[in-house]
Order: structure tokens, then sequence, then C-alpha cells
């Protein structure tokens, strides 16, 4: 098990093996290189831990823990985390701050706690084999283990195609579940519970009693840079992944203002070696970012060929399908970031946290017509159903939208297929359940827990519930562990995601600009040019390079005859996919989560288990 995520932690490996329990470890050594080993026990070797992720309070809690009474080993924030525990029980998890899996063995209760951090960046899998529990920050550890379930999750199947990614707690092999965010799952006596420790919808908003913009920008300037200051605690090299854009820009400036930033630091950017006008676009700003700031910075072009080469590699390391193409870049950027830090700081989570995305403006818009509408609510419905039947496929899929309620209509930031679409491709569904049926029952209960609110924070919230954890994070997480990188993505600490989700929507999106308020705050510190582009994600040429460099890998995956497309996909439908793309179509948001899924099944079906791949030079 251990040696399948040996790419995860290079440094060192470790074991704790008895009766009841076996504890693996592999260890990327950052805080207390010498003495952080783990397994790590207490005094009395009657609590053991294994550990993965930071936690940047430990200084503080250390403190805290020795006025109780508790002796300290070593310098490791791992055991504050034993002490912690010793002190608290499995409600230590509310005293951390920071980014954690961990489990704990407790010898005296004969028990097992698996804990997972509040917004779910590092990754928790188990799986149940009657009475015994299997774990790991990897699911092709538990596929190591005989007895556990590889095949296809129906449900799961299902998901990915309507949003391209599995939502917790199913993952697409039928006999491993996801640990949500924020759990506490324990084990004992062959029992197994879980529950919720921290929900961001329980937090009170300011929505009554707003602070002025110029107040809530200074506010969210500071704790921007404090949050910031925190992730810079470290034994090894630090660097920045620096895009053209405001979140990283602005992360970049907060590291530089740090008082314990020393020397110059190191950021990176990724581009594309082909002529791609979007690339180069990003390239520049990030360019103009580094040079403003001062920064020493790293360009890489990825080729198409590469990218090809790259990607059963890269689909192997996701271990699920998750039909993201900016997994691709974020591999490549972070082998070249390896080469000189082995810690970086990122991004990622400000769109979430403070509105970025133009969809939620569109929803907005949208739910503030229905509402205007009232009792005419069935006009606007009739409405959508007339203009679905245009042919344009774009205006289709967004006249839909049309007279559903938000819950029904919004899925998130990403989607792959239709509803029908997914009726007409999945040819053997059976029994089942249906598509809208599948997706209501996994985003269903974080809609329950908003009802009564205004629409963006509803839709923040389902995103730092689901998009987050099961597709962004997880892209973070396993290419950048891919390489032995640790990524840190301070717009995802809990305090400032609870300062953010308590001030009012106007903050957020003004007058149609999304992340209104931090922009603001950037003002002095980010070049104007970057702070006056309007959000665009990092684009990869996916439409491109399907109909370049990956289109034999495409053609080749798809119309295999042992291919999952073959046994469960409607075969007519997946090869008019394929020469409407190739005929100069852009069917690359269709057909690139059935590439991935193909790769996937290539990779992990029931009779090839996962060995270990190795890099090649």
């Amino acid at each position: 098990m251990t040696d399948l995520i040996a790419h995860r932690g290079p440094d060192d490996h470790g074991y704790h093996l008895r009766t009841k329990v076996g504890l693996g470890h592999r260890r990327l050594s950052i805080i207390d290189l010498a003495g952080g080993r783990q397994p790590l026990a207490n005094e009395d070797d009657t609590v053991w831990i294994v550990f993965n992720g930071e936690i940047y309070n430990h200084v503080e809690l250390r403190k805290e823990l020795i006025a109780r009474g508790h002796r300290f080993r070593t310098h490791s924030d791992t055991e504050a985390i034993v002490h912690a525990y010793e002190e608290w029980g499995a409600d230590c998890a509310t005293h951390l701050r920071g980014m954690f899996a961990f489990a704990i063995w407790d010898d005296r209760q004969q028990r097992l706690v698996l804990v997972r951090d509040r917004m779910g960046i590092k990754p928790v899998y188990y799986a149940q084999l009657g009475g015994d529990l299997v774990f790991g920050s990897e699911i092709k550890s538990l596929l190591s283990v005989p007895g556990v379930d590889a095949s296809v999750d129906e449900d799961a199947l299902t998901a990915y195609l309507a949003l391209r990614y599995v939502p917790a707690p199913l993952t697409m092999f039928r006999g491993v579940k996801k640990l949500p965010p924020a759990s506490i799952l324990t084990w004992s006596g062959g029992l197994v519970s879980i529950h919720q420790y921290w929900d961001l919808a329980s937090f009170e908003t300011k929505d009554h009693a707003p602070p002025t913009e110029a107040e809530a920008a200074a506010e969210l300037r500071e704790r921007v840079d404090h949050v910031t200051k925190l992730r810079l605690m470290s034994e090894v090299p630090v660097g920045a992944f620096l895009s053209g854009g405001l979140d990283s820009t602005l992360i970049t400036a907060s590291m530089l203002r740090a008082e314990d930033a020393r020397g110059a630091l190191k950021t990176f950017s990724v581009g594309y070696a082909e002529d791609d006008a979007q690339s180069e676009d990003e390239l520049a700003y990030a360019r103009l970012a580094a040079q403003a700031l001062g920064t020493e910075h790293r360009e890489l072009r990825v080729t198409m060929r590469e990218a090809a080469d790259a990607l059963p590699k890269i689909v192997w390391h996701l271990d699920e399908p998750v039909a993201d193409p900016a997994c691709v870049p974020l591999y490549f950027l972070s082998r070249r970031a390896k080469e000189e830090v082995t810690v970086v700081l990122s991004g990622e989570g400000a769109d979430e946290a403070l509105g970025g995305y133009y969809i939620y403006r569109k929803m907005q818009r949208l739910e503030e017509l229905r509402q205007r509408l009232g009792a005419g609510g069935q006009a606007l419905s009739l409405a959508g159903e007339l203009l679905g039947m245009l042919p344009h496929d774009k205006l289709r899929r967004n006249a839909r939208l049309f007279g559903r309620p938000l819950e029904d209509s919004y899925r998130g930031v990403s989607r792959a297929f239709d509803d029908h679409v997914v009726v007409q491709l999945h040819k053997q569904r059976g029994s089942g359940r249906g598509v809208a049926e599948v997706v209501a029952s996994l985003l269903g209960p974080h809609w329950e827990r908003t009802r009564g609110m205004s629409p963006l924070r509803r839709m923040l919230y389902l995103d730092s519930r689901v998009w987050l954890p099961d597709d962004l994070l997880v892209k973070a997480d396993k290419m950048t562990m891919a390489h032995a990188i640790e990524l840190r993505v301070p717009f995802l600490d809990h305090e400032l995601m609870q300062h953010a989700w308590s001030l009012p929507d106007h903050l957020k999106i003004n007058n149609g600009v999304g992340k209104a308020l931090l922009r603001k705050a950037a003002r002095g510190r980010v070049p104007q040019s970057i702070l006056d582009r309007p959000k665009k994600g990092f684009g990869t040429p996916t439409a491109a390079w399907l109909r370049g460099g990956m289109r034999d890998l495409m053609h080749d995956a798809l119309t295999d005859g042992r291919s999952l497309a073959r046994e469960r996909f409607d075969g007519k439908f997946i090869q008019s996919l394929l020469s409407r793309h190739d005929a100069g179509a852009d069917l690359s948001a269709e057909l690139w989560p059935l590439v991935v899924l193909e790769l996937w099944h290539t990779n992990f079906n029931s009779t090839a288990r996962p060995a270990p791949i190795r890099e090649v030079a």
C-alpha cells in the first residue's frame, strides 16, 4: 500500500503493526526534518498517528498543551495532533488550523479515528471489508488490498458524465468511498460512524450590518497577508505558482511582504509550445506580474506530444477520472517546480470564496428574473421549453435553465453532458436511477443546508462542499504530489473562508464584476492591467489537442473492442462525436471526459490492479 504512494513521500517511510491495527506512512520532510518520522506515538505508546498535511498553528497549540501538562519529544506539527487528541479526543480537529488528513489509533479505547480538514484540501479514501477498515491518501493503495471491490459504481459513472467528476462520498469504485471534508470517521468494534465537525453555512453573516467597502477591503487585505504568512512555515525551499491572474499575483505579493520571506522568491508559470494565443497571453501577464513584484520567474511550455504521452500517467495519479484538462499543465508545472522548491503557494479558492466565476453572475440574474415574475414563473418555464427547441447546442443548454429552481439548474462550475445526452449515451443504464435522481441525491443535502439564503451564497456553499474538494483540490493535490510538491492554498484557510462567507453579496459581485472586494483589496499591490482583466480560467487547448497530437489516442481509446465505451455506451453516438469534432466542431467538453474515463478504465479495471508508474526522465 505504501509503495504505491511512494511519490507522495520519497524521503522516508515507517510502519506500526499490531494485532488489530497496521499503520503505514510515506514522508515528505518539511517540518522537523530530523525528528518528524511517522507513525508517531505519545509518551506511553497508547496513541499512534499517521498524518498528511500541515498544521499552521502548531507552535501556539504546543504552548497550550505544554501548559496543560503534555510533554513533547519532537518539534513536528504531527506530535501536536497526538497531544491534542489526548486532551480533547476526536474534537481535536476543531483546534487545528491547516490542511490535514490523519488517522489516530487509540489503543486504550481500541478505536481508529480518521479525520479530514475542513475544506477537503487533503484527500482521504476508505473501504469497509466486513468489520475491517482500510484507508489511505490515494485509492490505488486500497485497491492493493484483496477483497476491495474495484468494479464500476453505476451512480458514480452517471454523476461523472453529468459533472466531469465524482462527488463524495462516492468514488468510481463500488467498494471505495471518499471521506467528505470536515468529517471524522470513527471505527470501533467493526462499526463505522461519520460526523461533520464544521459547516460554513452555520456561521453568521453581516448582511444586516455590512462594513463599508473601504473597511472590508482593508480587513480582507490584512487577512490575506496573515494566512499567507502562516503558510510560509517550512524548513525547505518555498515558491509560488504565478499565473497572469489576480489571485496568484496577490498571494505572491503577500509572500514578499511577509517578514519570513528571505531571499528571492521563485515563481513558476506554464503555457503551451504550440501557437496558442490564450496561453501566450497568460504567460505575458504572469511575466508582467513577476517583473512588477521582482521574483525569480520560471516559464515552462508544454508540447502537444508531451501532453499526449503523459496523459495515461496523469490519470493514474488521479486515481479516478477527473475530466479537468488543467490537470495536464499543472502536472508539468509541478515537475518543473520540484527542481528548485518543495513547497508552493497558489491562488486556488478565491473564486469560490468571493464570487469570481461568471456563472455566478449569470445564475444570479436568472434567479432575480424568476423572482420578479413570481406567479408568472410558469410562463418562464414555457419560454424555456420553447427556446430549448432551438438548434444551437449552447442556446439549448442555456434555455433549459429557464423556469427551473436554482437547485435543479445549477450544478457547479463545469459539466460534461446534459441529462438527456447522458441517457442517449448510456445504452446499458438498465433499471438504475436516472441522471437527475443521482445528481440530486449527491447535491441535495448541500442545497438543503442553505435553504432561504441568497442564490449567490447557496452556489458558493455548494461549490465549497462539492466542486472544490472533488475536482479542483483533487487535481491540485494529485498533480503536485505526483512530484512530491506540497501545495498550500491561503484563500482556503478556514477562518478566511468564514470571514468571506459573512460578507454580503454586493461586496463579492458588484455591477457585474466578480471578486469586486478582492480587486479593491489588491490595488497598489497587483498591476492595474491585471486588476482590469476580466476573469478568465486557465485555458487548455483540448480541442486542438484532440484534433492533433491526441487524435490517435482518442480514437484508439474510444473504439477499442475492449473499451468501456464499447461495453456501455452507444457506439454510433460516440462515432458521431468523433466525426463532428474531426470536421471542426468543438466537442472537447464531451470527448475529453470520455477519453479520461477510458484511460482510467485501462489503468484501474478490476482485473488489472494498479502498479507504481516510474517516471521516465
